[in-house]
């Protein structure tokens, strides 16, 4: 879908700076316990120097918070720089048109995506594209090469807001079953958008 790729890379090209105050919130469910884990990170993203973080608060476990909280941050950050990786693009994907829905008043194309290559930065399942600009609104998907092999497997569900003509985030909700049992819920509310004019 070059359609798609003209957007994303048009957005890439306009977004220059904005700020957000992010929530993330993670809960583990084994056997015998339940764990959490809470932490506000304030960010600025410059189209030029990347995403810098700044935890504003953290609570709740202390693992949880450096081990899958602290690298969910490290792994946005350097995903940046390698943009091309984890495209929407025919490089890294097949796309397969299912249909059409609305979500939020706007007619939006359902695609099913394939990944070409078995990369950890790709995922497979459903996305849906805005008719009117070719912006993802929301996707529902797993990761095409498994993280780990404690992990069994994952989902990932995330929805994208049109904020002054920008897709971006709002809300991402990963759930991860763990081979030795149990289920964790990460959860990212991306906040309010300043962008800079």
């Amino acid at each position: 879908m070059q359609a798609i790729e003209r957007h994303d890379q048009a957005q890439a090209k306009a977004l220059v700076r904005y700020h957000a105050l992010r929530h993330y919130e993670v809960e583990f469910r084994g056997f015998f316990k339940v764990i959490t884990a809470k932490m506000d990170v304030d960010l600025e993203y410059d189209a030029a120097s990347g995403k810098n973080f700044r935890i504003v608060s953290q609570s709740g476990s202390h693992m949880l918070c450096e081990k899958v909280l602290k690298r969910a941050l490290d792994s946005e950050k350097e995903a940046f720089f390698d943009r091309g990786a984890h495209a929407l693009s025919s490089a890294n994907y097949k796309f397969q048109l299912l249909g059409t829905e609305t979500q939020n008043g706007r007619l939006a194309y359902v695609m099913q995506v394939e990944p070409v290559t078995s990369s950890q930065y790709l995922v497979r399942g459903k996305i849906w594209v805005d008719a009117a600009d070719y912006g993802v609104s929301r996707m529902e998907a797993q990761p095409a090469k498994n993280p780990s092999f404690w992990i069994s497997q994952s989902l990932i569900h995330q929805t994208n807001s049109r904020i002054n003509g920008f897709w971006l985030p709002q809300q991402n909700r990963s759930e991860t079953k763990v081979r030795v049992g149990g289920k964790a819920v990460l959860t990212i509310d991306y906040g309010t958008y300043q962008i800079a004019q």
